[in-house]
């Protein structure tokens, strides 16, 4: 799931400078999951807009709604004709609702309304933790199902480093080091031997180093 956060207050009226007509976008995905852009979300950015913009003395006209999701052009089509109405779009997507919406709507200014932050998982209410990198190339059958690209602060593809004491992080000390659980969890496996093999270089093409990544399945399209 991507994890964002809502943006300051402070950021989001400067971005909304001169801004006359907005519409503030929710999105039912993963930012309504974790309680930064669905349907609650997008009521309360739009009183607190409309709160510090009678404070500041600028009058705005503000609309409201969610829509499905934002990454997919089906549920955003109807802004292609819509989005003519308003000055800007805040979306409360992530980031890809926002380039998405972006590139569908050249004339409209679209502002992003949250910061994405990661992949992770919900631990508990309110408790989110990153698990995944999106590197492109998954290594987690040699790693005992654990991340060392998301979860190590050196993302250190051979592991641990000579920092690591007690199993904790060196760089965060109240972080376990995955690859103290990595060893752990191998030889419960009782496959401590892979550990030996050493892991080439990373070519981190896959994770976008070298350009915007895209991917096409041919039986899919139409």
């Amino acid at each position: 799931m991507i994890i964002a956060e809502r943006k300051s207050m402070n950021e989001i009226l400067d971005m909304l400078d001169g801004v006359k007509k907005l519409l503030v976008l929710g999105c039912r995905g993963c930012v309504a999951v974790c309680s930064a852009g669905g349907d609650k979300e997008v009521e309360i950015m739009a009183s607190a807009i409309r709160l510090g913009k009678k404070l500041a003395g600028e009058p705005i006209k503000i609309e409201a709604t969610t829509y499905i999701r934002q990454c997919d052009p089906e549920y955003i089509e109807p802004l292609k004709k819509e989005g003519k109405k308003y000055d800007a779009v805040l979306s409360m997507a992530c980031g890809v609702g926002v380039n998405f919406i972006a590139d569908l709507c050249p004339g409209v200014k679209v502002l992003p309304g949250v910061n994405t932050t990661f992949y992770g998982a919900n631990l508990s209410s309110g408790e989110w933790k990153e698990m995944c990198a999106g590197c492109g190339s998954c290594v987690l059958h040699l790693t005992g199902g654990l991340c060392p690209v998301a979860r190590c602060a050196k993302r250190l593809s051979n592991g641990p480093c000579g920092g690591s004491q007690g199993g904790r992080c060196e760089i965060h000390p109240d972080t376990p080091c995955v690859w103290h659980f990595i060893h752990e969890r191998l030889q419960e496996q009782g496959e401590a031997d892979r550990l030996k093999e050493i892991m080439p270089i990373r070519d981190w093409s896959p994770a976008g180093d070298a350009g915007p990544r895209r991917r096409v399945r041919e039986d899919l399209l139409p």
